[in-house]
Formats: structure tokens, C-alpha cells, sequence
């Protein structure tokens, strides 16, 4: 039994995330951790909301909301959600929690003794009105690259481009939308990347065996000449982690907080702590998972996250973990692998959460069940190149691939037995060239689906499980039953015996990807036996002749075309 730690990309915490953001980290770890689980190893798999930084105070503004009020109230909208398309995180914790706050002060700490972090006297542009420090993102203005009125101080969401806030034409105060701006003089701490480009460089390089695109992004931002800057780690705002060595002040940094993309990260950490307090058991409870000292090394840690994240995750957060542990002597876990995505565009646009362009998780789920969207997305993932979620395509993927191949089978089987024979596994007879060739194909492609789904190949996995799915169906098709009953009822009733064993070990491979359809086909066959079918002759006999079941209810629907196109109308590009 092997010990797996994994962590997704945390969402922010000022909206409902868009379909894009669960596929890109969320859906494909849980499948990860779903899988691992029931293959018998011992998982822990945590998220969190990410509470701090502009974007926070900015969604609070909106509501008129205390931005804790806000990010509370937030938080559990999130984890509603999360709960109704059945991600299964041990913890889903905040990154307000004291824990992240006692560690990234602890970690800021380490790294000033390691000598990474120097103060850094800048220039930012402060708004009278408002009488504070504006951040990039508080700061609007026109894009002087689109005419793009609403660009951010840091960058233009039309166009994409990267921004400073003088760039910007008529710049004006997101709070306030005051023009009466400054450049003022203040300072902050930096963490000084650039020292460990070297450590980085070696760590990256030894990792052969991690996708392309997460490497390519990594050593792109090693070898550019711009990208592995010393970056700010502190901030001029009222709501974050108060800037501490410790639990010592700062002298200097009085009425500053951590910069979000510092504390997010070590919310991984946090969150742990926040699962061990809940469940009421010790430090060393969360340690083992992250201090080699404290059995850690025995850990694979595997995350996961859309491909805007990865220099984040494979240079400046390893940048805090190596500098504690390399030159502030400390143990803490690296990451072992990092599976990243590209992104879903939506119907021939993009995904946007700040325009509400797309399907939101709170639509989805309004509309059809999670195992419906957990199918297409995952199925659909977009790991070799961008993808694109289009109404046409999701309806031809659900019809053909959930109705029509398993939905089909499992109606097939159980609604003839019922009819020909009783809803009791009948006996079954000698077996035939059909069954044995069946087994063998079983075993083949099974052990295939085993590899993607332990590599993380989720498209892959996902054509793999089809693909075994449809084995059943010819399996069907070439045995006949519906005709052999008439001749031979014994020869039907051993090709039935087989199909309901079938549709058991379908739940079961199927569950990483669909687990209510799993769960509701274990519990028409009233069998709680949900053995992994690592020996299939054995799997195929596992209810025996006399066990009771109940003919289900259609297991998926189709999507009509009347439904696609009300759905295409009513989700056209803008949120409500």
C-alpha cells in the first residue's frame, strides 16, 4: 500500500468557478485520488479557497460584504458545489486559516534566515481618494494595446497582454473609480528567486518522467532572461497574513500582508493541519504527509493544475520549500509530480469569470446530473492542447458514449432476465469460445486501463473504460440470448449470468469517473462487493446463481435536441 498526497490548484475565492477551472485541477485529481483509493492506497487529498489578495476585497466591495463575511460565506457556496459534482477532498480548507497564517509567517521567517528575502523600496501608484496603495488589479484603465476599457493594472483580459499600471490610458481606481492617482515610494519584501535558479534548474531537469507541458512551461521561465525574477512577496492591504518573522514583527513592514501567490501554496500545507485539528488528532497526524522526518519520505505527492500555474508551482513555491529546507535546515515534502492542463475554451470563446462568459458549476448541476459532466470533461480533458466545450459535441458524447453503450447494457441484461428468467442470477453453464475470448479481451484492455489511470492519462483512461464498455455490448450482440433462450434456455441463461456479474465489475471501473452510476448499479445488484477485478474469471462469478437484483432505473438519459438547443440559448456566453 503506497501513501499519496495530492493537492489541486485552489480556486479564488470571488465567484463560482466556470467549467474550465474544474476540469484544469479539481475533477481530474479527484479521479486520481478516487482511483487510488480503491486500489487500496492510503490517500489524502486536499483543496482549499484561496481568500486573500485583490481579488477578495474587490468581490466583498461588490456585495458590500466584510471581506470576511464574504470569503466565509463563500467558502461554503464552494464546497457545496464541490460536494455536488462528488469531489471527494478529505479537507477542503481556507486559506485564511490560522494554520496558513502561523505557517507562512513560520516560512517567511526561514527564508529571511536563508537570506532570501530582501527589502525593496518601489514605486506605486496611490490613490488620494482612496487614501491606500492601489495593487495592480485595483487599478483600471484602457489598454493602450486593444482600447480595451475595463485592462487591469496587471493585464488586459481582452487581449491578454501584460500591463503595468502606468501603461495604462485614463487609469482610474477599481474601488473608487477616482483618477486622482500618484506614484508614491514604499517598501516591501522581495523573495529572491533568482539565488535558486540553479537548485530549480537541477530539480526540474531530474524530472524526466513529468508531462511535457508542465517541463516546457518550467524551463521556459528558467531560460528567459525575464522570467526567474526576484518577485514581491508583500503587499499594501488591510486583508491577507499579517507580515511576520514568526510570531516577531517586522520592523518596516507594519500594516503589510503576504502577497497571495506567497500564502496560497503553503495553504497545501495548512490544510492539512486544518484536516489533523478537525479530526482531532496531533501535529504528527499532518506531519507524516509533509515532513520527511516525520515519514513523509515515504509519500508520493502529486498535484495538480491549468497551466497558468505551473510557474508558480514549479519554481516559486519549490523556491520556499528548498530554502527552508536546503538552507534553513528544514524537512519539508516536495512535490513528486505535477500533472498540468490546458485550457477548455467554451463554445468558440473563452471561458471568463470576471465577464461570466460560459457554464458555471452552479448551471451545470441545475440542469443534469455530475456524472454527466464528470464524463464529458474528463473524457474530454485538455491535456495534449486547449480543448473546446461545444453543446453539439457534449450531447453526442453523452448520448453515444453513457446512453447508448453502458446505459444500454445494463438496461439490456437486467430488464431480459427479468422477463425470461426472474430477477435472480440464473445458473450458469459450461462456458464457450465467446466467454473465454471475452475474459482475455477483459484482462488486456483492464490492465491497460489500470496503466493510464496510474500514469494520469485521463483522456486516455477514459477511452480505455469505453472501450470496455463496447466489449459488452459485442459480447451481446455475437451471443444472442434473446435468441438462444428459445432453443437453449440453459446457454441464455449462462450468457445473462455473466452480463449481471459484468455489470458488477462495470461499476467498479467505472466509479473513479461516474460514482453515483456506480453506486446505484452496486445497489440494483444488491451487492456491496466492490473488489477491484484483479482476477476477471473470478470477478465474472462473484454473484452467484439465486443472488437477487432489481431491474434499475435508465441509468443516462439522452440529451434531446430540443434540451441542447434550450441549453444553448440559455447559457449563451453571459452569467446572469
Amino acid at each position: 500500500m503506497a501513501r499519496i498526497l495530492i493537492t489541486s490548484a485552489i480556486p479564488y475565492i470571488n465567484g463560482i468557478k466556470h467549467l474550465g477551472n474544474l476540469v484544469g485541477s479539481q475533477l481530474p485529481a479527484d479521479l486520481y485520488a478516487r482511483y487510488m483509493r480503491q486500489r487500496g492506497h492510503e490517500v489524502l487529498f486536499l483543496c482549499a479557497t484561496d481568500e486573500h489578495g485583490t481579488p477578495a476585497e474587490l468581490a466583498a466591495a461588490k456585495t458590500g460584504e466584510p471581506v470576511a463575511e464574504f470569503c466565509a460565506r463563500m467558502h461554503a457556496v464552494q464546497a457545496d458545489i464541490a460536494a455536488g459534482f462528488r469531489l471527494s477532498f478529505d479537507k477542503f480548507g481556507r486559506s485564511s486559516s490560522q494554520q496558513n497564517h502561523r505557517l507562512t509567517q513560520h516560512f517567511a521567517a526561514m527564508l529571511d534566515k536563508a537570506g532570501l528575502i530582501s527589502e525593496v523600496s518601489e514605486k506605486q501608484v496611490f490613490s488620494v481618494t482612496d487614501n491606500r496603495f492601489l495593487p495592480d488589479r485595483y487599478i483600471e484603465g484602457t489598454c493602450p494595446n486593444c482600447g480595451y476599457d475595463k485592462a487591469r493594472g496587471d493585464q488586459c483580459e481582452n487581449c491578454t497582454k501584460q500591463l503595468d499600471p502606468t501603461d495604462l490610458i485614463n487609469p482610474r481606481s477599481a474601488i473608487s473609480g477616482s483618477t486622482e492617482l500618484e506614484v508614491r515610494e514604499t517598501k516591501h519584501l522581495y523573495l529572491r528567486q533568482s539565488q535558486m535558479r540553479g537548485k530549480l534548474t537541477e530539480w526540474i531537469e531530474s524530472k524526466a518522467d513529468w508531462p511535457i507541458l508542465t517541463t516546457s512551461i518550467a524551463r521556459k521561465w528558467l531560460d528567459d532572461g525575464d522570467g526567474l525574477q526576484d518577485r514581491g512577496i508583500t503587499r499594501d492591504l488591510d486583508w491577507g497574513v499579517p507580515v511576520q518573522k514568526g510570531d516577531a514583527p517586522w520592523p518596516g513592514m507594519e500594516g503589510k500582508v503576504f502577497y497571495v501567490w506567497f500564502d496560497a501554496p503553503i495553504e497545501y500545507i495548512a490544510c492539512a493541519a486544518e484536516w489533523a485539528e478537525e479530526k482531532g488528532l496531533d501535529d504528527a497526524a499532518w506531519q507524516r504527509w509533509w515532513r520527511t522526518g516525520h515519514g513523509a519520505q515515504d509519500v508520493r505527492y502529486v498535484q495538480f493544475m491549468g497551466k497558468d500555474n505551473v510557474p508558480f508551482h514549479t519554481l516559486s513555491f519549490p523556491t520556499t520549500i528548498m530554502g527552508a529546507n536546503t538552507i534553513a535546515g528544514e524537512d519539508w515534502k516536495l512535490v513528486d509530480y505535477i500533472k498540468a492542463f490546458n485550457y477548455l475554451n467554451y463554445d468558440g470563446g473563452q471561458f471568463s469569470t470576471s465577464q461570466g462568459r460560459g457554464i458555471f458549476m452552479d448551471q451545470a448541476l441545475s440542469i443534469l446530473p455530475a456524472d454527466y459532466w464528470r464524463w464529458w470533461l474528463l473524457s474530454h480533458a485538455p491535456e495534449s492542447s486547449d480543448a473546446e466545450f461545444t453543446w453539439e459535441n457534449f450531447q453526442a458524447s453523452i448520448n453515444k458514449d453513457l446512453a447508448d453503450v453502458l446505459g444500454n447494457f445494463v438496461s439490456r441484461v437486467t430488464k431480459f432476465c427479468a422477463a425470461k428468467f426472474t430477477t435472480e442470477v440464473p445458473k450458469s453453464g459450461p462456458m464457450t469460445e465467446a466467454e473465454n475470448r471475452l475474459m482475455v479481451d477483459l484482462t488486456t484492455r483492464i490492465r491497460a486501463y489500470e496503466g493510464f489511470m496510474e500514469a494520469i492519462e485521463v483522456r486516455k483512461a477514459a477511452a480505455e473504460l469505453r472501450a470496455i464498455w463496447v466489449l459488452a455490448n459485442e459480447y451481446l450482440q455475437a451471443t444472442a440470448p434473446w435468441t438462444a433462450v428459445k432453443t437453449d434456455p440453459a446457454r441464455a441463461a449462462t450468457i445473462i449470468a455473466l452480463s449481471l456479474n459484468l455489470i458488477r465489475v462495470y461499476a467498479v471501473l467505472s466509479r473513479p469517473f461516474i460514482p453515483d452510476a456506480a453506486e446505484a448499479l452496486l445497489a440494483a445488484l444488491h451487492t456491496g462487493d466492490d473488489s477491484w477485478p484483479d482476477d476477471i474469471v473470478a470477478a465474472l462469478t462473484t454473484l452467484p446463481q439465486g443472488h437477487a437484483f432489481s431491474v434499475p432505473e435508465v441509468t443516462f438519459a439522452k440529451i434531446t435536441d430540443d434540451q441542447r438547443a434550450d441549453w444553448q440559448i440559455r447559457f449563451a456566453g453571459k452569467r446572469d
